[in-house]
């Protein structure tokens, strides 16, 4: 399955360095077949957005992923990806820009052509072919209704696709310069917060090789991470429950809001999926 990733210091800036494959030898000894994109997205001093990106399939140049991306950014969010709906091109690899937010997503949602007539103009924003990027475009159309409002047009997203689409997950980054959201979507895939605590370096590094994370800045301030796996032993990692939303508060304190109480109205199984979307949904798991 797909991998998210996503961390804020803000308001601090911080140097963080990210290998979005972690080494040649390890992904030799994987046994899994290589992933379909990997992405990375921070913002600059000034608020604006950069995503640096590529499809990454067992035919293509591993150079991207393998590289190591030191960067500096209030917030952050990186993105691997298994594909369920289109192909291996750089418009259909996480994470996504509109309206200076970036987004990723893990899971399947389905219904489509009752979503593109739904977002009607907003369907200008969609540059691919993926599910993903239009839920983005949906947030971000109720967004603009609600005046900018984050919290609020994502919601009223989410909330729409799960009364009306089927879907069989929907975990959600979504990150501005100063915010982090996250949101958990029925109990399909797991998606963990942690609230750390500054006292030593970071250092997160997810199963098979797949990601790293690393930063000496984040020894001496806090810091709201998520991600698909316990990255490290931790203490502090917590489950999100199914249809938990957090987000980071003042001071880099977690708001925690039960969005989805209900279960989908249409739920998918991974029989319900076509072959190559469920396989992208087991992808990576062990």
């Amino acid at each position: 399955m797909c991998r998210l990733f996503g961390m804020t210091g803000a308001p601090r800036r911080t140097r963080a360095t990210f290998w979005l494959l972690d080494a040649p030898d390890s992904l030799s000894v994987q046994g899994h077949r290589d992933p379909d994109g990997t992405g990375l997205g921070y913002f600059e001093e000034d608020g604006t957005p950069r995503v640096h990106k590529a499809p990454i399939a067992a035919y293509a140049d591993r150079h991207f992923a393998e590289e190591a991306r030191d960067v500096r950014s209030t917030t952050f969010v990186a993105h691997i990806r298994f594909a369920s709906t289109g192909g291996l091109d750089v418009r259909n690899t996480h994470p996504f820009e509109q309206d200076g937010r970036l987004f990723a997503h893990n899971g399947v949602v389905e219904g489509l052509d009752l979503l593109d007539k739904h977002l009607g103009d907003a369907l200008s924003l969609v540059k691919g072919e993926t599910d993903s990027e239009r839920v983005f475009a949906l947030v971000t159309k109720e967004i603009r209704a609600n005046g900018g409002d984050v919290a609020e047009g994502l919601g009223r997203a989410v909330r729409w696709v799960a009364e009306n689409l089927p879907l069989y997950a929907l975990n959600i980054v979504l990150a501005t310069p100063d915010e982090l959201w996250a949101l958990r979507y029925p109990d399909t895939h797991e998606l963990y917060v942690l609230e750390r605590a500054p006292g030593h370096h970071l250092d997160h590094r997810g199963t098979g090789g797949r990601m790293r994370v690393r930063s000496d800045d984040l020894s001496t301030v806090p810091a709201l991470v998520v991600a698909s796996e316990r990255m490290d032993d931790d203490p502090g990692w917590r489950l999100l429950e199914p249809g938990e939303l957090v987000h980071n508060g003042p001071d880099l304190g977690l708001v925690r809001t039960m969005l989805l109480p209900d279960p989908p109205a249409h739920p998918l199984t991974l029989a319900d999926l076509r072959p190559d979307a469920a396989a992208s949904q087991r992808a990576g798991v062990r």
